[in-house]
């Protein structure tokens, strides 16, 4: 009798180890999709940017900085590696799009141009997919952070070692209240 009990408990302990490791492998491959689709949106700016850029560089002769600071935001964004990287490079290039945005308010044409339109309206949709993401993104990783950091899960994560992600996180100028001025 004593020897069923202990398989029974012992049974129990390992279909338990199963269900957490599962759910552990569960949430670290969702973490990881999750991140590779704000790589897909974060790919899709930085392919519609060098047409934009073009669409615009014959109206905005005198707008020389700003065109510039768009391609080095890009840049920058094309080499970053990390969670942190990519964030730090995705708000700067968020921040110079802003700005270009805002001085091709100050050219009528530029604004009543199709293909101009047309390239702002696919950067509209793709930062709203972007944001969508990088929310969904954060909402994974804080169940999986939640599921390595409690009890008993904890447990099994360290053991196999499964670690706690990184958010995705806005820094600096992002975090700023906006100043709207007519």
């Amino acid at each position: 009798m004593i020897g069923w009990i202990i398989f029974v408990i012992i049974v129990i302990l390992v279909l338990f180890l199963v269900i957490v490791y599962n759910s552990l492998v569960r949430l670290k491959n969702e973490v990881e999709n999750s991140w590779a689709q704000i790589d897909v949106q974060l790919k899709r700016r930085f392919d519609l940017i060098p047409n934009l850029i073009e669409s615009v560089k014959g109206y905005m002769k005198h707008e020389k900085g700003v065109l510039t600071e768009v391609t080095k935001a890009r840049t920058e964004m094309g080499n970053a590696t990390t969670v942190n990287e990519k964030a730090k490079a995705n708000n700067m290039l968020t921040e110079t799009l802003k700005s270009l945005f805002a001085v091709a308010e100050n050219y009528p044409k530029l604004r009543a141009n199709e293909n101009f339109l047309q390239l702002q309206e696919e950067l509209s949709g793709t930062e709203n997919k972007i944001g969508y993401a990088r929310q969904h993104y954060n909402d994974v990783v804080m169940e999986m952070n939640n599921k390595v950091q409690t009890f008993p899960s904890n447990i099994i994560a360290n053991l196999f070692h499964f670690g706690k992600k990184e958010l995705f996180q806005t820094v600096g100028k992002e975090r700023e209240n906006i100043k709207v001025s007519f």
